[in-house]
């Protein structure tokens, strides 16, 4: 019951967070596939909550949030929220975790998934995400 309340909680203050955040810069950072998402009136990737849904790499459940000032927030129920930051410039999304930059190529992009491939040293992780559930909060 207690990692429930603190998933819950996280997921709470990671909602919270995206969605005080600015977006007026965004669309400069964002990959073509989310700009067209963006111009068509569909949410991107940025300030929404994504869950891991399937991954050669990531646990399933984990949580992502890729806020518009380039913050990058990950956490899971086991552990503590990390960050790390993402860019979007000449045409290359770079993801940071803990001081690591990763090359990363946008497999695909809709309101029901974000699969994205990282490129790290050791090989390609592939990951895809949907948009994460509200656990609810117990009395």
């Amino acid at each position: 019951m207690k990692n429930l309340l603190q998933r819950a909680a996280c997921v709470l203050a990671l909602v919270l967070v995206a969605a005080c955040s600015e977006t007026s810069d965004t669309a400069d950072k964002l990959p073509p596939a989310a700009q067209q998402a963006a111009a068509a009136g569909k949410p991107g990737f940025v300030n929404k909550v994504w869950e891991v849904s399937l991954s050669t790499g990531v646990a399933p459940g984990m949580l992502y949030v890729f806020l518009s000032d380039g913050t990058l927030v990950m956490s899971s129920k086991n552990s503590q929220p990390a960050f790390g930051g993402w860019t979007y410039q000449g045409g290359a999304l770079t993801m940071t975790e803990g001081g690591q930059e990763y090359q990363v190529d946008i497999l695909a992009l809709s309101h029901e998934e974000f699969r994205i491939r990282s490129k790290h040293p050791g090989g390609s992780v592939e990951i895809a995400m949907v948009p994460a559930r509200s656990a609810p909060l117990a009395p």
